[in-house]
């Protein structure tokens, strides 16, 4: 047995530098050279100073912007070290709740808001930091967001078209809108002069 231990134990330590020290260091060298903002995090800055990234969700609250969608994650929102859904059924209580009350929420923003909530507006996703929300969900935001702001409906639908990506290679996925983006692109409309955005 003695003679299997030593080339065991050489392989274990090879393997181990291998793919837990080598291979890592040259996949995170090569992402930063070929895609240096992509492997920075994808962070936005405004004035010299991040204000999120592109690839996570955060909270925004006020009237004045768009929501995005629910963070299942805990014990704070929209934390990125704690990524991961409520893994609760579709039929669990807690979820039905949380629905329930964010549905009050979106109804107590905007009374005039009378369709049908978009789900995604409601669930979170299986990150629970998902930094997009549908154009549907958009859609039904943009009449709070434009009398808050007393920008036109159709300023407001304009910036939503904008800030809308298509499905991405043109197959995959959904069309989808970046709630970070296009929030700072209201308050771009809005810094501009109160013409900008009506």
């Amino acid at each position: 047995m003695r003679p299997h231990v030593r080339p065991a134990l050489v392989l274990l330590a090879l393997l181990t530098l291998l793919t837990g020290v080598i291979y890592p260091l040259v996949v995170t060298l090569l992402a930063a050279l070929a895609f240096p903002h992509q492997a920075g995090g994808s962070l936005v800055t405004s004035g010299g100073r991040v204000v999120g990234s592109r690839l996570l969700g955060q909270p925004f609250d006020a009237p004045r912007y768009f929501w995005s969608r629910p963070s299942a994650t805990a014990p704070a929102p929209y934390d990125a070290a704690a990524s991961g859904g409520s893994n609760a059924g579709p039929l669990a209580p807690a979820l039905l709740d949380s629905v329930r009350a964010r549905i009050a929420a979106l109804r107590a923003a905007d009374s005039t808001a009378t369709g049908p909530v978009p789900v995604d507006l409601v669930t979170a996703s299986g990150s629970g930091l998902d930094p997009d929300i549908s154009p549907a969900a958009a859609e039904f935001q943009v009449p709070r967001v434009a009398r808050a702001r007393g920008m036109s409906p159709d300023a407001v639908r304009a910036l939503v078209a904008r800030a809308t990506l298509p499905r991405t290679f043109g197959i995959l996925g959904e069309p989808r809108v970046n709630v970070l983006a296009l929030n700072r692109s209201l308050d771009a409309a809005a810094a501009a002069g109160p013409g900008a955005g009506r």
